[in-house]
């Protein structure tokens, strides 16, 4: 019988320049930038390249000109401003009371007739009303530890993580996965995805929308795990999707 060979190699031989990994079969490598230097950042790796401040391919622009308008914008009623205060004072005004005897404040006349933006006049009592209604989306945790697998389950689904587990996927064929409740943390459950070749430990909050899934540890080496780790409770779907396996 005839071996068949697995090249779990990219023919591209795409380097991740975090961490160095060329990147698997099926894996696909997000462009950042960093300074004028283009990088390649595999989807293990883009909260560490975050992290040391480098930005998103297409994202650099779209800053570049939210800061020039932003800036414009101050610059004008900064000019506005002081042409009202020393208009004020020469017409014997006090420095609060317009330039232009119609009573409206030409900060407010500068910007767009109908624009949703406030007048900057109000922006920290703007801000701090946005903040004061911001709220974390907290989950309430469930006793059950069947529970917890199933909300721990959800919570990789919705996430760019399952990406990684459905390219790998491609290559190696399905994973054996399994998901254990943190009995310290009742929040936290972990979930190990493995393969012959490698493997991937994950860390899920399930109180919290905002904390999400993260990557706590990787390897290639299946002696790296514990037995239980190994343990399959949980199967996964060519879309890299996780669920309870069917009775």
């Amino acid at each position: 019988m005839s071996v068949k060979r697995i090249n779990t190699i990219s023919s591209d031989q795409s380097t991740c320049d975090v961490c160095g990994r060329t990147l698997l079969r099926g894996e696909h490598a997000e462009p950042f930038v960093n300074g004028s230097t283009r990088r390649n950042v595999c989807q293990l790796c883009i909260s560490r390249a975050l992290h040391e401040g480098w930005v998103r391919e297409g994202a650099r622009q779209a800053q570049d000109n939210a800061s020039s308008g932003s800036e414009r914008r101050r610059s004008l009623l900064g000019r506005l401003r002081s042409r009202r205060e020393h208009g004020g004072e020469s017409q014997g005004q006090s420095p609060g009371q317009s330039a232009y005897g119609s009573g409206e404040d030409p900060a407010a006349a500068a910007e767009p007739h109908g624009a949703s933006e406030p007048p900057q006049r109000d922006a920290s009592s703007w801000l701090a009303h946005g903040r004061s209604r911001e709220t974390r989306q907290v989950r309430a945790v469930p006793t059950s530890g069947g529970q917890r697998i199933v909300s721990a389950i959800g919570l990789f689904n919705a996430s760019e993580h399952r990406r990684t587990v459905a390219g790998v996927a491609r290559s190696l064929g399905h994973p054996d996965v399994n998901v254990t409740p943190d009995p310290q943390h009742p929040s936290l459950v972990r979930i190990v995805v493995s393969w012959e070749l490698c493997w991937y430990r994950y860390e899920v909050d399930i109180s919290d929308d905002v904390a999400g899934v993260r990557l706590l540890d990787q390897g290639y080496e299946l002696t790296d795990l514990s037995d239980h780790e190994r343990a399959a409770n949980v199967v996964a779907d060519d879309n890299g999707q996780l669920a309870l396996p069917s009775e």
